[in-house]
């Protein structure tokens, strides 16, 4: 061997033997008590910068696919610090990827950034109050999920740098989850082949990490559009060949059908393009449906009745149908040891303390919304929730509900959903109303204790290779023995990106006005002149 190769393989040696020697490095129980302790300081000496996000992203109130002001913001942190951020990533204009970080575990942390129409709602006001009247807003509260996982991540990366700990940290974005646009995309074209493992974080009124499947529905959304000829509505309507009548007459079709589905689906549509005025046959229409079931093939068989249904319809009026896959989302299933790892740092978190004013403006909401007096598991809706409830396994049956794309992600690698406290129970969801609190104490406070669960667990993940190992087997031995994912995506099938840029181009410009500015106001209660809590119209 020449001198200089030998020189060279003994350098690769010595890396390749440090690197096993810091992998296999064993942390005793004071050294990781230390490590947690000091990342409960470092998160909560970003108080003041989990509230600036959380209210940031609140006052950007942008729609799926067009989520640019947020992105950027958020992608310019991150790069600040230390991480190297990849954009547009599955060809979506607003998705990105940050990474810091060298070898294994690769932990993946995730939450959404859309918002909802005509959601635009002054916060802290327990009445309807728009910002700027029929605007987008986040009536969902996906403007505090970021915060949780970036300042969890970036102490958690600081204490990693200052005692040599080896890892990869990942941080990503859910685009146009209301559409569920975004997941199923980076599945595809292969963001998650090399995680190891993923933390999702969503907001909630509880404090908690459940494992198994949890009883949502998965889905797949279509756009079905008909062509047809226009022609003079009364002087030549023989001559016309309706889209709108194919259209209608699928939606008639598809609600007989619903007799005879089960009664866990959900299924809905809204007409997106209905002709242009009622004197010319509509030569276009278009109908957008959500098909919902609790396993893929009963989501399969809903969706090709949807096309059969479809070309009937077309068949009728003597029109041209086509379709487009939307959004997907496949029945969640969450993983167990990831979840048992959180729940003793969630109760070492505990819940945040709430104050008169936020137990105030909870109450007020509350009664706003006419929500029930009790949840689903028979406890009182009374304020805010002061107690963790343990963590829970599979619900042993569901008659079905919500959809979130996570579930695409956690049927190709381990992945929990934390759902931390930043918003008032018993409201309705995709609402004005669940606005209310998104950028008040009670978001900031709930916001920041999500961030330090996530930063206690994260420190577990990486001192402890079992919680990982453990993670896998479940997902292998458990949750794929039966079931292995199946996308409905091909791979031709490109995200909507389109969607939502004429209703973001015609409110951005008011909304830019209202755009929350950090150097002149300490919260955007105080930029917007609210009193917290406002409880009554004067």
């Amino acid at each position: 061997m020449r001198p200089t190769n030998r020189k060279a393989f003994l350098m690769l040696v010595f890396i390749i033997t440090a690197s096993l020697a810091s992998a296999q490095k064993k942390f005793d129980s004071l050294f990781i008590e230390k490590l947690k302790s000091e990342a409960l300081v470092s998160v909560g000496n970003q108080q003041k910068a989990v509230q600036e996000m959380v209210d940031m992203i609140f006052s950007f109130g942008e729609l799926g696919f067009q989520e640019f002001e947020t992105s950027k913001y958020l992608t310019d942190i991150l790069s600040k610090n230390g991480f190297t951020v990849e954009k547009g990533i599955a060809n979506i204009p607003t998705a990105w990827m940050a990474k810091w970080g060298s070898g294994s575990p690769v932990i993946a942390l995730g939450s959404d950034i859309d918002c909802i129409p005509k959601a635009s709602q002054k916060p802290g006001v327990a009445y309807k109050e728009p910002i700027v009247e029929g605007a987008p807003g986040h009536g969902e509260g996906h403007n505090s999920g970021q915060a949780v996982v970036i300042y969890a991540a970036i102490a958690v990366k600081e204490l990693m740098q200052k005692n040599n700990i080896l890892g990869t940290l990942v941080i990503w974005p859910g685009v146009a989850e209301e559409l569920l646009g975004s997941k199923a995309w980076y599945v595809r074209d292969g963001y998650f082949k090399n995680v190891d493992a993923c933390i999702f974080t969503h907001v909630s009124s509880d404090f908690g990490c459940d494992y198994g499947d949890l009883g949502d529905n998965g889905l797949v959304s279509v756009k079905f559009s008909f062509e047809g000829d226009a022609a003079h509505a009364a002087g030549a309507p023989w001559r016309g060949k309706s889209a709108l009548d194919a259209v209608e007459l699928m939606d008639v079709g598809w609600n007989f059908k619903r007799e005879h589905l089960k009664p866990t689906q959900r299924s809905h549509y809204v007409i997106t393009d209905g002709g242009d005025q009622p004197n010319v046959v509509p030569s276009k229409a278009s109908v957008w449906y959500y098909f919902r079931e609790r396993n893929y093939d009963d989501i399969k068989s809903m969706y090709e009745s949807g096309v059969k249904m479809a070309n009937g319809a077309a068949m009728m009026t003597d029109t041209k149908m086509t379709y487009q896959i939307l959004g997907t989302a496949w029945p969640g299933h969450f993983n167990k040891s990831i979840a048992e790892a959180f729940y003793p740092n969630i109760k070492r978190v505990g819940m945040p303390v709430w104050s008169e004013e936020d137990q105030q403006l909870a109450r007020a909401t509350q009664k706003l919304m006419d929500a029930p007096k009790k949840d689903q598991m028979g406890k009182a809706i009374d304020g805010l929730k002061k107690n963790i409830d343990s963590t829970k396994g599979s619900v042993p049956f569901s008659w079905g509900g919500g959809s979130d794309d996570i579930a695409d992600i956690s049927w190709n690698i381990p992945t929990v959903v934390l759902h931390y406290p930043a918003n008032i129970p018993g409201l309705k969801g995709h609402h004005w109303g669940n606005a209310i609190a998104m950028a008040t104490p009670i978001a900031h406070k709930g916001t920041l204790a999500g961030a330090k669960a996530t930063a206690l667990t994260l420190i577990d993940i990486f001192t402890n290779p079992k919680i990982v190992a453990d993670a896998k087997d479940y997902f292998k031995n458990v949750q794929t023995k039966d079931e292995q994912y199946k996308p409905f995506l091909s791979k031709e099938d490109p995200a909507p990106t389109y969607l939502n840029k004429e209703t973001m181009d015609k409110y951005r410009p008011e909304m830019k006005k209202y755009y929350y500015d950090p150097a002149k106001y300490s919260t955007y209660l105080e930029q917007l002149g609210i009193k917290y809590p406002t409880l009554e119209k004067k």
